[in-house]
């Protein structure tokens, strides 16, 4: 068949980095994340073009992935940040608000983008280099025997997602009930290979947060259990209820016609052949002493009755989100066919309970050991619920990557300062060789030096939301926020207190500087010193591994946009 159009040749755009609609749309997406960022970040309204879910976030995970956006460009470094957010959950917004800020103030120096990349790389090693040293002085040591590393660790994810609307009662609440419920992940027994196991979030939306709970084992909804009536469950001779858990659905549908054709005798009825063959198996549970049966799918009436009768509770429609948990809790074998029943496949539970939460009525199942747990999770409203849901995990998340590696980094905008002034130190003081290695000048290095320092400040000034200043102080390389209204020209010591972590305090004089972005000059500073004290009450503190990623993350995918020398586009 002929074409009824030519086929149009492919669009080769040269230089895109240098096209206006690039550098505006890239600057409107670092506008956006900016003012979500941090504690006293602004909300924003995300829905599609037709109405329907309307999301209420700040929160990058929910943000990147309601944005669309049509320029290559953009959907790498969207991309890139989206991968990172799977991996660690955490740093979301610090890795996309860098990346845009490398970008352009990378692209803004008069040096040829193959040397600004191999300059780059080489501060991105000193950062990395400095962060895993043990002279760092922005990093904090986790002690899972000390509460109030972890507590802080916690509440500093928490107070950073304003749309959950959390008070400081409710926050401190839901800190314990996270760091708790995490607790019960951790095995009793360590192995060689130990795994953590899972917390189960259960929704209960319009309660107050203050009525979130933790339980240890899982919480399975079923409407149709009556709490007025008794639980009788069937026991072992040891005290402990058996348990088989079925993943095959127990309905007694008939064949579906597409598997194949069926040959049936006169007389026989395919209904009730499966039904007996489902009695057949609820007999063979019964005497296999077997106290509890769990179907992720439905169960058919007839054998719920028999199960009853037999004492045996049987709870259908599970769902396939429990069916890991409960058999990694349980220790026993999904059951995938009901004409092959092996008592091997059988588990075991410490009790069997019901609760009720609100209107809902579940069933408790209590394992011997914990390694999973329900985190029933109350908030006021659909909104909250959800964002309160996604804190919650990034919260579980950050928890399990600081089991591996038991560090934290200072959080308030003092990394990044820090950082900056750890790099401005550095970079005065490289030896001749240096650049030869890097085959640049050391004018070269400096500008981009000063540039990525200018970047890494730019993600502390974007805490700030209030038209108040932000500082930085030249012994320790501390942020510190200034209040909105005072001019310049005051005496900072009179307005600030403690700094953006909380750790230092206005003791001394700190000889402090304004941060002032991209239009700063380069600052020649000395090597900032280590705080002396590193255990405070309500440190603000940042998941170590999550940040060290974004970190690098930010500055490959910045170097990678800044390597584009041509967009091929298919016109077709």
């Amino acid at each position: 068949m002929s074409r009824l159009e030519a086929k149009k040749p492919p669009l080769f755009i040269s230089e895109p980095l240098t096209k206006d609609t690039v550098s505006q749309s890239l600057s409107l997406l670092s506008e956006i994340l900016k003012s979500c960022y941090g504690p006293a970040g602004r909300l924003k309204q995300l829905h599609n073009g037709v109405g329907g879910y309307v999301c209420t976030t700040s929160q990058s995970s929910a943000i990147l992935s309601r944005l669309s956006v049509s320029h290559p460009i953009l959907s790498v470094l969207m991309a890139s940040v989206q991968n990172h957010i799977c991996r660690f959950s955490d740093c979301g917004l610090f890795t996309a608000i860098l990346c845009c800020s490398l970008i352009e103030n990378f692209k803004s120096l008069n040096v040829a983008s193959c040397t600004v990349i191999k300059i780059s790389k080489h501060l991105l090693s000193l950062c990395m280099d400095y962060l895993k040293s043990e002279a760092c002085g922005c990093r904090v040591s986790v002690d899972f025997s000390i509460l109030e590393t972890l507590l802080c660790l916690v509440r500093s994810i928490l107070t950073s997602k304003p749309a959950c609307m959390l008070n400081k009662p409710e926050v401190d609440h839901l800190t314990m009930l996270i760091l708790k419920a995490f607790m019960f992940t951790v095995p009793c027994h360590v192995e060689t290979n130990a795994v953590l196991g899972k917390c189960i979030i259960v929704p209960v939306k319009g309660r107050r947060v203050v009525d979130s709970t933790v339980l240890p084992g899982l919480l399975i909804e079923t409407p149709e259990i009556q709490l007025a009536k008794p639980l009788a469950v069937k026991r072992t001779c040891s005290n402990m209820i058996k348990i088989a858990l079925f993943c095959v659905s127990m309905s007694g549908d008939l064949f579906n016609p597409e598997e194949g054709t069926i040959t049936v005798h006169h007389g026989i009825s395919l209904e009730m052949s499966e039904v007996n063959q489902l009695l057949n198996v609820g007999k063979q549970l019964v005497n296999d002493e077997v106290g509890l049966v769990v179907c992720q799918k439905v169960i058919h009436p007839s054998l719920k009755q028999y199960l009853k009768e037999n004492h045996v509770i049987a709870v259908d429609r599970a769902g396939l989100s429990v069916m890991e948990p409960l058999s990694r809790m349980t220790g026993s074998k999904p059951i995938a066919s009901i004409h092959s029943l092996s008592p091997s496949c059988y588990g075991s539970l410490k009790d069997v309970r019901l609760e009720s939460f609100a209107s809902k009525h579940f069933v408790h199942l209590i394992p011997d050991d914990t390694v999973v747990c329900s985190l029933i999770l109350c908030n006021r409203n659909e909104t909250a619920w959800d964002e309160l849901k996604r804190a919650c995990e990034t919260a579980e998340h950050v928890l399990q990557l600081t089991v591996k590696e038991p560090l934290a980094l200072l959080g308030g905008g003092c990394t990044e300062t820090h950082l900056a002034s750890y790099i401005r130190h550095k970079s005065c003081s490289l030896s001749t060789s240096s650049f030869k290695d890097l085959d640049c000048s050391r004018t070269q290095y400096q500008l981009v030096a000063d540039g990525f320092c200018r970047s890494l400040e730019s993600v502390a000034c974007s805490l700030n939301h209030d038209d108040g200043e932000i500082l930085t102080d030249m012994v320790y390389g501390h942020c510190w926020l200034v209040p909105s209204g005072f001019p310049s020209v005051s005496n900072w010591s009179d307005l600030v207190s403690k700094c953006g972590c909380g750790i230092n305090g206005n003791t001394e004089n700190l000889n402090w500087r304004l941060l002032q972005g991209q239009f700063g000059s380069p600052v020649i500073q000395g090597c900032p010193k280590d705080p002396s004290v590193k255990v405070a009450d309500f440190l603000t503190l940042d998941c170590f591994a999550a940040k060290c990623s974004g970190l690098q993350v930010a500055l490959e995918t910045a170097n990678l946009i800044l390597d584009l020398s041509y967009i091929i586009e298919d016109q077709n």
